[in-house]
Order: structure tokens, then sequence, then C-alpha cells
């Protein structure tokens, strides 16, 4: 089942995020807070009371784009889709109703986010771009790889796409 957090989600999101090497781990705090706030703008999947996926994401104020920040799929849901259905949930979700693209960062190295990111360009008809953004040694003082800004154009998805996800 795909639906919004609960703020109780909070502990369960940071277990799985840690669970999902290489993502960065955040507090346990910061996924309260995205579980909180950002609910409307991100997505647990839950099978028979755990969570199994997570996607955190929001809104980029004054843009036309809908941000995310983090995929998490546990090793026990991984080849079964689930990244790319939550991501077709999200996008088709009133509160992101007015996204004309979707963006993420990427570093180079990242072979599973590239795939999945690909693979939901291609189902939603997107094209996908990318261009270094925040960089090794100008933002991250060195201790963490350059991230890519990656954008798909989000074209109107219809019904049939929705479900086919």
């Amino acid at each position: 089942m795909l639906r919004k957090p609960e703020t109780t989600d909070g502990s369960a999101i940071w277990a799985l995020v840690r669970e999902c090497k290489p993502l960065d781990e955040n507090s346990m705090y910061c996924n309260l807070i995205q579980a909180d706030h950002f609910r409307d703008t991100c997505v647990v999947a839950e099978v028979d009371g755990e969570i199994l996926g997570w996607i955190s994401g929001h809104m980029i104020p004054n843009d036309d784009a809908f941000f995310v920040w983090q995929v998490a799929v546990s090793p026990k849901a991984r080849g079964m889709g689930l990244g790319r259905k939550m991501l077709t949930h999200l996008i088709e979700r009133d509160e992101c109703g007015e996204a004309k693209a979707l963006k993420t960062t990427i570093t180079e190295d990242n072979d599973a986010s590239w795939g999945l990111f690909r693979s939901f360009a291609k189902h939603v008809g997107g094209e996908l771009t990318d261009e270094p953004h925040y960089h090794e040694e100008d933002h991250f003082d060195g201790h963490h790889d350059t991230e890519h800004m990656v954008t798909i154009s989000l074209p109107e998805m219809d019904d049939d796409l929705a479900k086919a996800a």
C-alpha cells in the first residue's frame, strides 16, 4: 500500500534509510519532520505493517518542479518496480499537480538511482537531462562527490499511465 507518512513512521523510515546504503543518513528527527511537515509530498510503501519503501520530496519554492530528496527501497522489495511506482504515485497527487518537471540530485557512481530515474523518465515519456550542480570542492569541501542535478520533464499523465506504474 502506498500512502502518506504519519509522524509515527519517523523511526521506521530512519531505520529503512540506514538499511539502504549508500544513502546519506539523516537524523531520526529529520525523518520525523519530513513525515509530519512534508507528508503531502512524501510517500511510504507499507506491506503487512512494515515500511519497505520511502520517498521524501517537496515542491521547489517559486518553481514548477517537484524535488525528490531521497528514495529508499528495502532489500526485501527490490526488483519489483517499487521506486517507480512511488514516484508515479507522488507526481499524480494533487499537491504535486503544478509540477512540470521532477528534479533530483545523483552522484555519478550511483547506478541504482540513475537506473530508477531513467526508467521513470521513459515510463512517463519525459526527457531526462543532467548537469553537475553541487560540486565536490565548492559545496562539499571535498567530503562528498559532486551531485548532478537531474531534470525530467513531466508530460501530462493520463489515468492509464498512473495505473500501469
